[in-house]
């Protein structure tokens, strides 16, 4: 009887495809990284958060309201957009006081371009 096995496996945390039926060699993706990696790349393909992380380059550190000030943003949409900047990590906080600056990562930035380049090679 012959059986035909699916060429590719998939539950919600990995993608197991079949490298070679002959050695029944297995090669694994990792997609919760995956999705992960999507969402990084996803923060800072937005105009805005551009936008966002050129003012507060230029600036070296700022507080939301001076960044929505210069940007005329809700103050909202700004916390909303730096949030995302945040945890992605391609911003840092550093609180003084009431007032709570950003300022961008460079290793982060760097860590970005490196992983684009391999990437793309």
């Amino acid at each position: 009887m012959l059986t035909i096995e699916p060429l590719a496996k998939m539950n919600n945390y990995t993608l197991t495809l079949n490298n070679d039926p002959g050695t029944g060699s297995l090669l694994k993706v990792d997609l919760l990284n995956v999705k992960k990696a999507a969402l990084v790349l996803r923060a800072i393909n937005h105009k805005l958060r551009q936008q966002i992380l050129r003012l507060i380059d230029e600036e070296r550190k700022i507080t939301v309201t001076d960044l929505y000030v210069n940007l005329r943003l809700e103050q909202s949409v700004a916390s909303q957009h730096l949030a995302i900047l945040r945890k992605a990590g391609f911003v840092k906080t550093e609180r003084s006081g009431k007032y709570i600056y950003y300022s961008v990562n460079p290793d982060r930035i760097n860590e970005l371009n490196r992983f684009v380049a391999e990437l793309l090679n």
